[in-house]
């Protein structure tokens, strides 16, 4: 075998393109490049000079909202349905009923107490929709002769109903308070609160009940006279009188 011979084939293992490509030269390189590494050198040290501070590729703000002023989050969560908490046991400790007679106020205010009920960290549920209160009514138009000449009347009342559960008892006085404090015009609440205690509260109630006792009998002292007027005493002796007897 001569020397070209075995040179042939070298060559021509050389000249071939790899299978594959080498999976340990660039890869973990590039993957650890972050997205501003990427972006040109060039083009990167304009930006640099004309901005200011250095800005990631991937930060750079929307050309259309550039010179729109961002909402502040309290505000722009205005726009979004209310945050809720969730609620770890599920046991009820309050029923917030609201009714109006227009829809819009009923519900703007229920999203309101949602919003406040969030807040004060109380688990809220709702609003659900109870059944509507319809109520008519008939009334003559004109004077009682004219008895066939009637008008009809009808109100139909909406309601909405809030659950709060695994709520504070002081908490909940809270939130319910900061309600009416804001109360929404054309809006009539009804709360129905449960307060859970102890097994013994029946032997706090007892231990309490003279210190209650002793309170209501300090009140009632200030009630009526204390000493008894003797009408019947009084009577007799203006009877035996001599004053009496003349007149």
């Amino acid at each position: 075998m001569t020397r070209s011979a075995i040179a042939r084939p070298i060559r021509h293992a050389l000249s071939r393109p790899l299978a594959q490509q080498s999976r340990n030269v660039l890869r973990p390189f590039m993957s650890t490049r972050s997205q501003a590494s990427v972006a040109d050198p060039d083009t990167e040290s304009e930006s640099k000079s004309e901005s200011g501070p250095p800005q990631l590729v991937n930060e750079l703000p929307d050309p259309s909202e550039a010179n729109e002023v961002r909402l502040p989050r309290a505000v722009q969560s205005l726009y979004l349905q209310p945050l809720r908490r969730e609620a770890q046991y599920g046991v009820p400790t309050c029923d917030l009923q609201l009714r109006s007679f227009s829809i819009p106020n009923l519900e703007f205010f229920c999203d309101f107490a949602l919003r406040a009920a969030y807040y004060l960290n109380l688990p809220a549920f709702g609003p659900v929709p109870l059944p509507k209160i319809t109520e008519r009514w008939t009334v003559p138009k004109s004077h009682f002769i004219f008895k066939k000449a009637q008008e009809n009347f009808e109100r139909i009342t909406r309601r909405r109903l809030i659950q709060i559960r695994d709520g504070h008892p002081e908490t909940v006085q809270i939130w319910l308070a900061y309600l009416q404090k804001h109360a929404y015009y054309g809006i009539g609440m009804k709360a129905n609160v449960w307060d859970f205690g102890s097994i013994d509260i029946g032997k706090k109630m007892d231990a309490e009940e003279k210190s209650l006792q002793e309170i209501v009998e300090q009140k009632m002292e200030h009630f009526g006279r204390d000493k008894t007027l003797g009408t019947v005493e009084k009577v007799k002796e203006l009877l035996a009188s001599k004053r009496f007897k003349l007149t």
